[in-house]
């Protein structure tokens, strides 16, 4: 599946973000956002203040001054409160989902924005774990991975320029790329995968947002140990190798190393990097009472994750990150006309 290549390239934004870390970094900004199923909520989300969650009644209202200041990609989250969670995850390929509801709204709405979608099951399953487990409460790898792949050609046929799969099952970019070929969308459906997810701590909020905390038990045996260099580099060389158009190196900024060992090995897959839940809140409230200036931090942190090698930086502070670029350009602009 790896020879497969129109798909990383499919969409203007998918093009820029070839380029590397040379893109602008407005460019290279993908903003997370939280959909309810419920179509006309809008609901404050405690632990990642300035957040929210908000039903697809909302979203031109709320995507339209972002797009305005140059938001170039969205990356979708469902959170479900009327749809049954159950221990296959069913509600992720219904017609229903808040996701695949919004994903054709947004194709309509802003045809130049990238659509992006997590593909994942925690947010879904009564478990609250990323795939389907077996009797013993164990990983069913065979179960999950197909089931991860539904959910991604799913996301495919309303739509999705890009599907991101979260969820650290073994073999699902193999998965997901045979389901988009046998749908004809392997040309035309691009696959950003979570290569190196570790277990983090920093994930706290987001588990809130989402609502997609596992019920028992951790995730530890599927995402990565904090430790593990060279798993994340064995990892990601399966997902390359089972024809990933683009990688990711999730949480950001105590993983950095993690991101240069990545491009160097390999320079030629855009590499994403996640600036996560933990990371925006920690931020957030130091600045918020006064331990740093907000924008110096945030332009500060961005910096280095690009000089380590991130070509896509995923950030909860992507509006604010925009509005900043735009200002210093009105201010550029406004000097060279003085001159």
């Amino acid at each position: 599946m790896s020879r497969f290549l129109h798909s990383g390239y499919h969409h203007p934004v998918l093009r820029i973000w070839q380029a590397g870390s040379s893109t602008n970094l407005a460019d290279a900004l993908l903003y997370p956002i939280f959909i309810s199923d419920e179509d006309s909520c809008i609901e404050n989300i405690t632990t990642l203040p300035g957040q929210k969650r908000f039903g697809i009644q909302h979203l031109n209202s709320v995507l339209s001054p972002l797009v305005d200041d140059g938001l170039k990609a969205v990356l979708l989250f469902g959170v479900i409160t009327k749809l049954d969670k159950d221990a296959a995850g069913s509600s992720a390929t219904s017609p229903l989902n808040p996701v695949i509801k919004a994903i054709p709204i947004i194709r309509k709405s802003f045809p130049s924005l990238l659509v992006v979608t997590d593909v994942c099951l925690c947010a879904y399953t009564s478990h609250g774990h990323c795939g389907i487990l077996n009797e013993a409460g164990q990983i069913d790898s065979l179960k999950s991975m197909d089931a991860i792949a539904e959910v991604a050609a799913a996301h495919a046929k309303a739509g999705a320029h890009v599907v991101a799969p979260s969820d650290m099952m073994d073999g699902r970019i193999g998965a997901i790329k045979k389901h988009l070929l046998e749908i004809n969308k392997i040309n035309t459906v691009a696959v950003l995968s979570y290569s190196a997810k570790f277990a983090s701590a920093f994930y706290g909020p987001f588990r809130d947002a989402a609502k997609s905390a596992p019920s028992s038990g951790d995730r530890k045996c599927y995402q990565l140990p904090p430790m593990s260099r060279g798993l994340a580099i064995r990892a990601t060389q399966r997902d390359v190798d089972e024809g990933a158009d683009m990688i990711m190196v999730k949480p950001g900024m105590a993983y950095l190393d993690i991101v240069r060992d990545l491009k160097n090995q390999f320079p030629h897959h855009p590499l994403a990097i996640y600036q996560v839940s933990g990371e925006y809140a920690m931020l957030f409230h130091a600045a918020s009472n006064g331990v740093f200036d907000l924008e110096t931090v945030v332009m500060e942190t961005v910096g280095g994750m690009r000089r380590a090698g991130a070509d896509i930086i995923i950030s909860y502070f992507s509006p604010q990150i925009l509005k900043w670029l735009k200002r210093d350009m009105q201010d550029k602009l406004s000097i060279a006309d003085e001159k």
